[in-house]
């Protein structure tokens, strides 16, 4: 199944395009308020934990061992990923993050996460 996915920066003005806007930070992004967040939902339960989330300290060298251990997370966070799935079955969904890295970041590899599943 194919989902209309996409991923942004929090900091990026919120678009009619964006579809429903889910933030998947654990913490919230500093300077941004919920007016200019735009959310839909707040799943902060999907978020890596907050060991995984130190330990990656967003070192690019540690990409790839951290998509494999945030992936071994959600596969044992259900009812979060579920919930983001109903999301996915309604249309677009744009997921937020707050890191400066485009590339190396939680959101970025729980798409990668939705779509291989």
């Amino acid at each position: 199944m194919t989902f209309d996915l996409m991923v942004k920066r929090i900091y990026e003005p919120p678009a009619p395009g964006d579809g429903q806007r889910v933030l998947v930070d654990r913490i919230w992004p500093r300077g941004v308020s919920k007016e200019h967040a735009a959310l839909a939902l707040w799943l902060k339960e999907v978020a890596p934990s907050d060991e995984l989330r130190k330990w990656f300290g967003h070192e690019p060298a540690r990409w790839a061992e951290f998509r494999e251990r945030y992936r071994a997370e959600l596969d044992g966070n259900d009812e979060a990923v579920s919930q983001l799935r109903g999301l996915l079955g309604e249309g677009r969904v744009t997921l937020l993050y707050g890191a400066h890295d485009e590339a190396h970041n939680n959101a970025v590899a729980l798409a990668g996460y939705l779509r291989g599943k």
